[in-house]
């Protein structure tokens, strides 16, 4: 999360925060013949998309933001 400015037409300005575009969404595992949940973000869904959704959680498992899936 990011903290900026609202401007307004007259250059007031007024703090607001920038929250990440998170979706739930459920994935089907087909190595484990199941469906997982996820809360991804619109970049990730685009990245399981491009890997697979198998090599991106053993990627993300590896880097530590997942212990397990």
């Amino acid at each position: 999360m990011m903290v900026g400015n609202n401007v307004s037409h007259s250059k007031r300005r007024t703090k607001r925060t920038f929250q990440p575009n998170l979706f739930d969404k459920k994935f089907y595992l087909e190595e484990e013949d199941r469906y997982v949940n996820l809360r991804v973000s619109a970049h990730a869904m685009r990245t399981i998309n491009k890997n697979g959704l198998k090599a991106t959680l053993d990627d993300a498992v590896k880097k530590g933001f997942l212990k397990s899936y």
